[in-house]
């Protein structure tokens, strides 16, 4: 099972907003729209993409302003995607914190490519691995799935996220508090039970015995640890 990158597009011209829509779901991204700066930023908080596509034509605030407030708020990847083509702004942005310009009109081929270098990217300069294995189980952090031998594994949104970030630790205590602030950052309010009842579920499918679990096991009072990875 694959579970998808969350991105964020933020255009005023709702027809871009299709044509990018359809583009990234197609290949297995999860889509979040936003027409307006205000728009953008809420949606960067309760959505928390991986890469957000920016237009800067916006109309209630300039799309370079929001660059470095995305920065601040978000480790999302900028990906500027403009009609502006002078070469200051494209410097502009880049030393603002964006990642990559895009100029319109752009090749939807290679709009996704850059989209996949930049996950690449994060993935790879975040010192992760692009894939851990806990004994039989796979966890490919680059595709986004969980296999068992051959066999893909399918998890929730919120299972794959909890299981990805023990795999980011491999072999190290993950606290209640670093899990649930990642995972579900304005929903528990820091209650357990949210996180206890996913990692029941991750037993379920991923230990061979889920009374006893030997991949996924409790550091008590603490948090979690992930075994058996190389």
């Amino acid at each position: 099972m694959t579970t998808a990158n969350r991105i964020l597009v933020v255009d005023d011209e709702p027809a871009i907003r299709r044509l990018l829509r359809t583009a990234l779901e197609r290949v297995g991204h999860a889509v979040s729209e936003a027409g307006n700066a205000a728009d953008a930023l809420a949606v960067l908080a309760t959505d928390r993409p991986q890469v957000v596509l920016l237009d800067l034509g916006l109309p209630d605030r300039d799309g370079l302003e929001l660059v470095p407030l995305m920065r601040a708020r978000s480790d999302a990847t900028i990906l500027v995607v403009s009609a502006r083509d002078a070469t200051d702004l494209k410097v502009a942005a880049l030393d603002l914190g964006a990642a990559d310009y895009i100029t319109k009109p752009f090749d939807t081929d290679e709009l996704l490519a850059r989209v996949r270098a930049a996950l690449r990217h994060r993935l790879v300069s975040g010192g992760g691995r692009t894939s851990v294995r806990a004994g039989p189980i796979l966890i490919d952090l680059l595709d986004r799935r969980v296999l068992r031998g051959d066999v893909a594994v399918h998890l929730t949104p919120k299972e794959y996220e909890v299981l990805t970030e023990l795999a980011r630790y491999p072999g190290r205590v993950v606290t209640h508090a670093h899990l649930l602030r990642t995972v579900w950052p304005h929903e528990t309010d820091g209650q357990v039970g949210y996180l206890r009842v996913v990692v029941r579920n991750l037993r379920g499918k991923l230990e061979a015995d889920p009374s006893a679990p030997t991949l996924i096991v409790n550091e008590l009072g603490v948090g979690y640890r992930l075994m058996g990875s190389d």
